[in-house]
Order: C-alpha cells, then structure tokens, then sequence
C-alpha cells in the first residue's frame, strides 16, 4: 500500500508540474514558433484538465491510505465519492486539524475545489475553444496546487500515524 499511494501522489505531481508547463507555452507564442515549430495556439483546456488530474490522483493517494481503493468503471465518480464521504465524516477536518493545529483549511474547501474542477474538466475541455480558457485554467492550477499541498500533507500524517502505532505496538 506504502508504494502505490506514493505512485499516485508522484503522478499528482506530474499532473501538477505538467498542467504548469502547459501554462507556459501557452503564454509563449515565441517558444510555440523556435522551440515546437508549430503554429501560435493556446492549450489551456489541456492545462485545466491536468490540474484536475493532479486533485484526482492526490485524493486517490490519501483514500488508499485510508484503505479505500477506487477503481474503473466510473473511477472518478467513485474516488469523488469516497472523499466526500469522508469529508462528510468530519475525518479529514480533524486530520488537518492536526496538521495545522487550527483550521487553516476545511475539508469542505478540498471538496469543494475537487467538484468544482471535476466540472470544468468537462466544461472547458470539451466545450469551449482553448483560447478563453485562460483566466479558468490559471485558477485551476492554483486550485490544484492548494489541493495537492494539503493532500500531501494528510498522507504524511497518515503515515507518521501508522509508524507510530506499529512502535507502541512493540
């Protein structure tokens, strides 16, 4: 379980670090042309769908440490769900509770960031051309970013918690 939750928040990462690039070379018309040699183009609703990945895979790590596997058909529904229901729990308020010693973040705004960019995935990238994008795919990156950090943080609590347990144990 150790290693596969690490898979996914590596993948979140990438997501993360690939959405930004996006980003860049959206903005950089000059390096479209000299570097790709491609036409000038935009590719924000590529970098709107990877910053939602990055949520995806980031919550995928922590439910896994949480014992909770999500798999296809309807992956994503599923692993919203999940959250969701922990969320609804009051769980991962009290874990970042933990983290932060005050509540900083509320597990509502994780949620909240999860369905709402679970949404422009589908909206943005299907339903608009990938110039208007631009302003939605900046905030989806900064909403993943905020997402991502706090996930992190609850995984290596999750774990830290175990390895703690299993010393008592002893």
């Amino acid at each position: 379980m150790d290693f596969e939750y690490s898979i996914y928040l590596t993948r979140a990462q990438n997501e993360l670090n690939l959405s930004s690039m996006i980003i860049k070379i959206s903005d950089d018309k000059k390096l479209q042309i000299s570097t790709f040699g491609m036409k000038e183009d935009t590719y924000y609703s590529a970098a709107i769908s990877h910053a939602y990945y990055c949520i995806f895979y980031a919550a995928k790590a922590y439910l896994l440490l949480k014992g909770i596997k999500t798999e296809p058909p309807e992956e994503h529904k599923k692993t919203f769900d999940a959250f969701s229901n922990l969320v609804g729990q009051g769980i991962i308020d009290v874990e970042l509770l933990m983290i932060y010693k005050n509540i900083f973040v509320k597990a509502d705004a994780l949620l909240s960031i999860f369905e709402i960019e679970k949404g422009k995935r589908g909206k943005f990238t299907y339903k608009r051309i990938p110039q208007a994008n631009q302003e939605p795919a900046q905030e989806s990156i900064k909403n993943a970013q905020f997402f991502y950090k706090n996930m992190f943080g609850l995984c290596e609590k999750t774990i830290e918690d175990e390895k703690r347990k299993k010393t008592e144990e002893r």
